[in-house]
C-alpha cells in the first residue's frame, strides 16, 4: 500500500509540473487572418512582421555654437539633411528630444550594419561641425515603420 501511496504521489507532483492548464494547442503561434505577403515582402519583413535597423542616439557634441545665427544655420543643413535622407528612403524616422539634457534626438536608419549608418551619419552637417555625435545600435523593430515618411507626407500641413 506504501508503494502506491508513493508511486501516486511521484505522479502527481509530475503532472502538476508539467501540466500548465492549457491545450497544447494554445501554445502554438496563431496565423495572422489580416497578413498580406506582398507588403511583408516589400517592407523586407520577417515571419514576426519586423526586420533589423540602426537606430543613432544624436548626443550633444563638443562644438556647440552661441552665435545664433551660426546656430539656425547649421539647424537648417541638419534638417536639410534629414529630409534628403529621407526621400532616399536609408532614413525611416528622425526627431528630437523635447527635454534640455545630453541627449538630443533619434535617427532610425533602414541599413543592415552599423558602418553603413556610419556612413550616412557622416553626411549631416551637424555631425561635421561637432555640434554632435552619434551612437549607433542594431535594432529590431517593426517593418510598418518603412511607411511612416508616406503617411507623415499626408498629415504634415507644414513641411521642415
Amino acid at each position: 500500500m506504501k508503494t502506491i501511496l508513493y508511486i501516486t504521489l511521484i505522479s502527481l507532483v509530475a503532472l502538476s509540473c508539467t501540466n500548465t492548464g492549457k491545450k497544447p494547442s494554445d501554445n502554438s503561434p496563431k496565423n495572422n487572418s489580416n497578413f498580406n505577403e506582398t507588403l511583408a515582402k516589400k517592407l523586407g519583413a520577417d515571419t514576426y512582421g519586423m526586420k533589423t535597423y540602426v537606430i543613432a542616439f544624436l548626443k550633444k557634441g563638443p562644438s556647440r555654437f552661441k552665435d545664433s545665427i551660426t546656430s539656425a544655420k547649421l539647424q537648417r543643413a541638419h534638417l536639410d539633411n534629414i529630409i534628403k535622407l529621407a526621400e532616399e528612403g536609408t532614413l525611416v524616422l528622425a526627431g528630437p528630444f523635447l527635454e534640455e539634457g545630453e541627449l538630443r534626438g533619434i535617427y532610425i536608419f533602414d541599413v543592415k550594419t552599423i558602418e553603413e549608418a556610419k556612413k550616412l551619419t557622416e553626411t549631416d552637417p551637424a555631425i561635421q561641425a561637432g555640434s554632435l555625435k552619434m551612437d549607433l545600435k542594431l535594432w529590431y523593430g517593426s517593418a510598418a515603420l518603412l511607411q511612416i515618411n508616406d503617411i507623415h507626407q499626408k498629415i504634415a500641413k507644414i513641411k521642415i
